[in-house]
């Protein structure tokens, strides 16, 4: 694979997806690699434009608008770096697969699919952290997930769970020698390994040293009030953040506040997740067993066994 060449820097991998299965950890790795590049906006979401902004985890940093835009991102890398970036949106993105295709056919893409129920809890999870979803209940959420938008009918979780459907969409446009699929217990039974196959993929050194990252953990919300009200000072909305406007926040970096705003979060906020509802986790089981062995066999891999789903009826 040979890096696209200055100026006009076309990233020459991508790590499409999906979010809560270990794109974070693995962006940050990667990141560390003396020969690859990465800007530090994790997720230009550049590709995805065709997803509901308001049914994705937001983004603090303002995301580019354009593609002279998107390529500056990826500006100061290195001739004799890879340069890639990670937008977990591209997976689920109708139109990301054949987007990436046109501007970079060369592209390697690296997918990472984790267990369906597990999956929709960590992401509900992350949602209410994110202040998306405001149900905190799992199968209230699920209840409620359909949204209507400009006359399509969307289903804010289960959406996420067509794998067999989103890997050919970059089957159909990507040789297979082109995408790397990855199965999330593989990455969480062995970080290292995973990563150094990823490495060799990329056609980079697969011997360098390196460190394990445990990034994203999945929280539970002990208070939603409290964590809406300190997005909405983080983000300089509601009465309280006018009142400091001329103080606190006129003197303090914005970096330092985030900083802050983060740590009283951890500490008094976010709390260890409780155990999953059994009922709940069946019924997502049940639900996501068809996708299950339609994966497996696309694959050619055992994930109903894998992911327990031989005892689903």
């Amino acid at each position: 694979m040979t890096p696209a060449s200055d100026p006009q820097r076309v990233p020459d991998f991508f790590i499409v997806g999906h979010h809560k299965s270990g794109t974070t950890a693995l962006y940050q790795m990667l990141s560390r690699h003396p020969q690859i590049y990465m800007p530090s906006l994790k997720e230009p979401k550049f590709f995805a434009r065709d997803l509901p902004a308001r049914l994705e985890p937001p983004t603090a940093r303002k995301l580019p608008g354009t593609l002279e835009e998107y390529l500056t991102l990826f500006a100061e890398a290195q001739p004799q770096q890879r340069a890639g970036e990670a937008s977990p949106s591209y997976l689920r993105s109708h139109a990301a697969a054949g987007l990436i295709a046109r501007v970079q056919p060369a592209a390697r893409i690296v997918a990472i699919l984790r267990e369906p129920a597990s999956f929709v809890r960590s992401m509900h999870l992350q949602l209410v952290q994110s202040h998306v979803e405001s149900e905190q209940d799992l199968a209230k959420a699920l209840a409620a997930e359909d949204v209507v938008r400009a006359g399509q009918q969307l289903r804010r979780y289960s959406d996420h769970v067509t794998y067999t459907e989103q890997l050919r969409r970059y089957h159909a446009v990507f040789p297979r020698e082109q995408v790397l699929v990855l199965i999330y217990d593989d990455f969480r039974a062995d970080n290292e390994a995973t990563v150094r196959r990823v490495l060799r993929f990329l056609d980079v050194d697969d011997t360098v040293e390196l460190e394990k990252v445990e990034a994203n953990p999945t929280v539970a919300i002990r208070s939603l009030r409290l964590n809406n009200a300190l997005g909405a000072l983080n983000e300089g909305h509601g009465p309280l953040a006018r009142a400091l406007a001329s103080g606190v926040k006129a003197v303090t970096p914005d970096r330092l506040r985030r900083n802050a705003l983060l740590a009283v979060r951890r500490k008094v906020v976010y709390g260890k997740p409780p155990p999953a509802d059994e009922s709940v986790t069946l019924a997502l089981r049940r639900r996501f067993k068809g996708e299950v062995l339609a994966l497996s066999e696309y694959l050619d891999r055992n994930l109903v066994t894998l992911w327990g789903y031989d005892s689903v009826d």
